[in-house]
């Protein structure tokens, strides 16, 4: 890192979980971040685009010492042109709860030399005592939409899907090729699921859109933010996250 010794790094954000793990920590370290990122509300730091398209010329204008990225969440040529340009970036890349844990303090600690913050204990205590509950006798089978037109569900190796699994529900898609597939409705609805859960993002499913796709089946609609962001929300996830499943029996 270009920072000095004493002076606390400038931090560019493309992802808005970490965003918010860096706001709850030490807001003042962020220069920029996407226009995704919404949370905390009020951020004060300039918008550089998209986690997509973000503008990485205004990036590299800021100077920052720092850009966090995700392997998922950013392309790899936007990262490489951010490199280019002289910047650190530091990768993450999140697929269960524990790797989670584990950036987020490599992110915090390492990367923008803070304290390990009190939240990222409490987040980890909040889901200590949570069952494992994949492949537990009453773990409920089920499909977990992420997208419609076309429809695209949760499949293997997500952080979402491993939440879930900690909760007790089953993704009858955990075991698909590919990470994100894309399945058709008809598909889905034969798949023999005990319900079908939806979260609000990416795509904000709602009471008037979603559920009707699956008739006869329970529909739990989650928080997007508590089920897919790593992050302060880890905290009250469990708890967020089975209220909404427990009210869908």
């Amino acid at each position: 890192m270009t920072t000095g010794q004493h002076r606390a790094p400038r931090v560019v954000s493309l992802v808005p979980s970490l965003t918010e793990a860096v706001a709850a920590t030490a807001p003042d370290l962020l220069v920029g971040v996407t226009d995704w990122c919404s949370h905390p509300a009020g951020l004060d730091a300039a918008r550089v685009g998209g986690t997509k398209n973000p503008d990485t010329a205004r990036i590299a204008a800021l100077a920052p010492d720092l850009v966090l990225a995700n392997e998922e969440e950013n392309r790899a040529p936007d990262l490489g042109a951010l490199r280019a340009a002289g910047l650190d970036v530091l990768v993450t890349e999140i697929r269960d709860l524990d790797q989670a844990l584990r950036e987020l303090e490599r992110v915090l600690v390492r990367g923008c030399r803070l304290p390990r913050p009190g939240w990222l204990d409490d987040a980890a205590d909040a889901w200590r005592d949570v069952r494992a509950g994949a492949g537990a006798a009453d773990a409920r089978g089920a499909v977990v939409p992420i997208w419609r037109r076309p429809w695209m569900v949760l499949g293997r190796d997500t952080f979402a899907g491993d939440l879930l699994a900690r909760l007790g529900v089953r993704n009858l898609y955990a075991d698909h090729a590919e990470r994100y597939p894309r399945v058709p409705a008809e598909e889905l609805n034969a798949r023999g699921a005990d319900l079908v859960v939806l979260p609000d993002e990416p795509y904000r499913f709602t009471a008037d859109d979603g559920p009707e796709a699956f008739p006869g089946l329970p529909s739990a609609l989650v928080s997007g933010r508590h089920l897919t962001w790593y992050g302060p929300s880890l905290a009250a996830a469990p708890a967020v996250l089975g209220a909404a499943l427990d009210a869908a029996r």
